[in-house]
């Protein structure tokens, strides 16, 4: 609400006896949000340089318990990176249609689990796309077979 100030006696006031001020009661919230903003993408690019992992050395099991169950393995051969082709229980299927043969089997499973048999010799990536498809399967847990230690 604008406050009527009373003009000061002089000279320098021609046809005007009051003049009206405003006083600045609200405070600016431009610069507010400006700082806010700056702040957050900060915060933004530097919380994942503060992430960082602890350095675990895994055991070694020389022997484990069996699993009652039944497993579900699928076989990435070498020949995966020619003819992108896996196995199900020695079935060939091709990686693009393996999520969908995955489904049906695991329909009639009580557990989810898949194991994955890959080559040594193939690219992490070759084992993160059939891990996709596997996920896309509807597998709940996912591991990988390694050989065990002698």
């Amino acid at each position: 609400m604008p406050k009527v100030l009373p003009v000061p006696t002089g000279g320098a006031a021609r046809g005007r006896s009051r003049r009206v001020a405003t006083t600045l009661a609200e405070i600016n919230v431009i610069p507010l949000v400006d700082v806010m903003l700056v702040l957050l993408i900060i915060f933004m690019v530097t919380a994942p340089m503060l992430q960082r992992g602890v350095e675990v050395r895994l055991p070694r099991a020389e022997r484990a318990q069996e699993i009652s169950s039944e497993r579900l393995f699928v076989d990435v051969p070498l020949s995966f990176k020619d003819n992108q082709q896996v196995f199900i229980e020695k079935e060939p299927i091709r990686l693009a249609f393996l999520g969908e043969r995955l489904r049906q089997r695991l329909d009639t499973r009580a557990d989810k689990d898949v194991f994955l048999r890959i080559e040594g010799t193939l690219t992490v990536q070759d084992m993160m796309r059939v891990g996709d498809q596997i996920r896309a399967g509807g597998a709940r847990n996912m591991g990988v077979v390694t050989d065990p230690v002698r």
